[in-house]
């Protein structure tokens, strides 16, 4: 039996973890601000386009995700005080617009 090579037992890492994933890289690299998934999302928003059929193109090709994974980062993005301090002006513009679509219902 093997003690000093059992999964998880390196200082960061866990049995089942992401600490060698991408995403777990990404957290440790950016743990005071945004991922780079999470900037290229807010920049991507930053962005005009002359329709939703372009938006959704450039979600699909620059970030490699589907609108509506996109737009359920984006979401749980808006609260998150990283991407407020990150980019306050298109974080607090999304959240207008979130709010007012919200008592529209």
């Amino acid at each position: 039996m093997e003690t000093s090579g059992e999964a998880g037992s390196e200082p960061g890492t866990e049995a089942g973890g992401e600490a060698g994933t991408e995403a777990g890289r990404e957290r440790r690299a950016d743990a005071d601000g945004p991922g780079a998934r999470e900037r290229a999302i807010l920049a991507l928003e930053r962005r005009g386009f002359p329709g939703p059929g372009a938006k959704e193109r450039a979600i699909r090709e620059e970030l490699d995700l589907s609108p509506v994974r996109y737009y359920q980062l984006l979401n749980a993005l808006l609260d998150d005080a990283r991407a407020l301090a990150h980019d306050p002006v298109t974080v607090n513009r999304l959240r207008r617009v979130r709010e007012a679509r919200r008592t529209e219902r």
